[in-house]
């Protein structure tokens, strides 16, 4: 089983309160009745994003049009038919913008054009339509903590403390020292200087760089080429707010925002408490207390709400939110009458690592547990808001890689992972190659390894190049149709000829095929589409079950999932959820020996299999 890398640990303590930090999370509490029967009621809300699949693309690995070896718009706009096919509502596109590509495209240097790497604005915009003809909406992914150290303003900023965008940034002189051999000493107008604070990079070593022509450091998150934004500075916001209307004003339906809990910093730098590791370069760690979320960002987020609610047709804000309880995601949806984000990433139940990244066992992290738990509140506990729920994306190892034993049961894992993503309540985020089982494929040599903290931190830190490698197309030589140059930027995995799109499309029992199943089971099935949720059977320690209500006129859907390597004999009782009849039709499954009908007060799940039914 693969671990996820120290670096995708780190994005959850991003996120944490100040408490969470520092106290052992508490421990589970049940939903209360009233929030139990306010899930079980269907509703009725057409929004689009309320009901989406959204398709998270890397943009260098789906798709190659002009050979050389990295994906480009052109080639996302040639698969749009097999996206449409699959079922999916938006895509969120990985930043396409002029990037130095230090972080391959999360240091931005023109948020208004497209790297050349990519195509041109023209290829942006012939996507765009082409992707509105297929019925598929386009998120951008927008990074407004930082900006590149290339980026013309940073240029000028650095450039000295007196010119138009000196405060655009967050500049510092430091703390005097007398030992000018101290970490990260420098010599200023007034002596030696250090680091104001003892803050860390999350991309690691310390959060502040040295410039000479300033004599001045600044702060950086994330890498030393990745500078922090002032957004205490309006003239900051209004900057960011007129690259976001530039690409509304060209028809995007929304944006995902990239890190959006660090957009400010404890204004006072005072030391952060340290976790009491140190990173992959040795460095102590600090635990952001101070510089993530901030209440400055929520006041962001309200403008930033208006500004999207302005336009017409539903446009959409999703957050990169990482936080230790639902609790703690309720308060990024804002409230009713000062609306932030519509869809914070619940990544509570996706990415949750059971044991502390134990990897000698099979299956430590597959805890039905805490599964059980973190879903019943997601139903239950977000007073109505739609939840948004992910098992994968650029920055983890995927979900199977994660959850699985690394053995047979893999593929079964991945069944049940995209059946919970798709018959929830919630809104699903999955990533390119999901649907097939594309698998993680971590360097073993630094020397192959592109992912900078990965080169900088090997091998404690082996980086996240294993979960962005191209799209397996088909089982064809030299580049599995990702490509015609067989020197692609990241190589391609080895199993492509077995995990593929041709070779899935073409067996009914693949993955792809239940994924195309589920997905289009939830747009038709009024229960999927439009039901209420109960959690069933919650004292089974090895089966997942529950049942989605239906609207009147339609049939409840019943999900039975197996989160054991035994086969486990299921006994439901719907009369909870106040259905008498107890026949069902089988739906999908891929248990052994599947009856075209169940009486669901007793049947058989083998290990790891997911069942849905509707009921008669």
């Amino acid at each position: 089983m693969i671990c996820r890398p120290p670096i995708a640990l780190l994005l959850f303590a991003l996120l944490f309160p100040p408490a969470a930090l520092t106290q052992t999370p508490p421990a589970y509490t049940p939903p209360a009745p009233a929030q139990i029967r306010a899930a079980e009621a269907p509703t009725s809300d057409p929004t689009w994003w309320k009901h989406a699949v959204i398709y998270e693309i890397y943009p260098r690995s789906f798709q190659d049009s002009n050979g050389d070896g990295i994906g480009d718009l052109n080639g996302i706009t040639s698969r749009l038919d097999y996206l449409q096919s699959l079922g999916v509502d938006a895509i969120w596109l990985a930043p396409t913008y002029p990037s130095p590509q230090i972080d391959f495209g999360y240091d931005i240097s023109d948020y208004t054009a497209v790297d050349p790497k990519y195509g041109s604005l023209a290829d942006f915009d012939r996507m765009l339509a082409a992707a509105n003809a297929h019925h598929i909406r386009i998120l951008l992914d927008m990074v407004l903590n930082h900006t590149s150290d290339k980026h013309p303003w940073f240029i000028e900023s650095a450039s000295s403390r007196t010119n138009p965008r000196a405060d655009w940034y967050i500049w510092n002189d430091g703390k005097p020292t007398t030992d000018p051999h101290a970490l990260n000493a420098h010599l200023g107008p007034k002596g030696w200087v250090t680091p104001p604070n003892n803050w860390s990079s999350l991309f690691q070593g310390s959060a502040w760089e040295w410039v000479p022509a300033r004599s001045q450091f600044y702060y950086h998150f994330f890498y030393r080429q990745q500078p922090d934004l002032n957004w205490r500075n309006p003239a900051v916001e209004k900057a960011m707010f007129d690259s976001m209307r530039f690409w509304l004003d060209r028809g995007v339906a929304g944006f995902r925002l990239d890190a959006i809990t660090n957009l400010f910093e404890d204004p006072t730098l005072q030391d952060e408490p340290l976790t009491g590791r140190r990173d992959a370069s040795g460095f102590p760690e600090s635990n952001h207390t101070f510089t993530s979320g901030l209440p400055e960002v929520h006041d962001v987020l309200r403008r930033l709400r208006k500004l999207i609610n302005s336009y017409p047709d539903n446009r959409v804000l999703v957050g990169e939110i990482y936080v230790p309880t639902t609790a703690d995601l309720l308060q990024w949806y804002g409230t009713p009458a000062a609306p932030e984000l519509q869809l914070p990433m619940d990544t509570l139940v996706g990415f949750h690592e059971e044991g502390g990244g134990v990897t000698n066992a099979p299956n430590v992290q597959l805890n039905l547990l805490h599964f059980r738990e973190t879903i019943s509140e997601m139903e239950t506990a977000l007073d109505n808001y739609q939840p948004l729920l992910v098992f994968d994306n650029h920055d983890n190892a995927r979900s199977w890689d994660r959850f699985g034993d690394g053995g047979p049961h893999n593929p079964l894992i991945a069944r049940l992972i995209s059946t919970i993503l798709y018959t929830t309540r919630s809104a699903a985020l999955t990533y390119y190659g999901a649907e097939i089982g594309m698998t993680t494929h971590t360097p073993t040599r630094r020397e192959g390894v592109r992912d900078p903290i990965g080169i900088t931190g090997w091998p404690k830190e082996k980086g996240r190049d294993g979960e962005r490698t191209p799209m397996q197309w088909a089982p064809l030589a030299p580049a599995a149709a990702f490509s015609t140059n067989p020197h692609t930027w990241l190589p391609i995995g080895a199993d492509y000829p077995a995990i593929n799109v041709a070779t899935e499309t073409a067996d009914p029992r693949s993955l792809l095929n239940w994924n195309r199943t589920l997905i289009e089971l939830r747009r038709t099935s009024p229960a999927l589409h439009d039901g209420g949720f109960i959690i069933l059977d919650t004292a089974n320690p090895s089966v997942l079950s529950y049942v989605r209500t239906a609207p009147a006129g339609g049939h409840p859907i019943v999900v039975s999932l197996n989160f054991s390597a035994e086969t486990q004999v299921v006994h439901l009782d719907l009369t909870a959820a106040k259905i008498p009849s107890i026949a069902a039709k089988l739906v999908i499954t891929d248990t052994a020996s599947p009856n075209s009908l169940y009486t669901l007060t007793t049947f058989n799940l083998s290990p790891y299999a997911s069942l849905v039914a509707e009921v008669q």
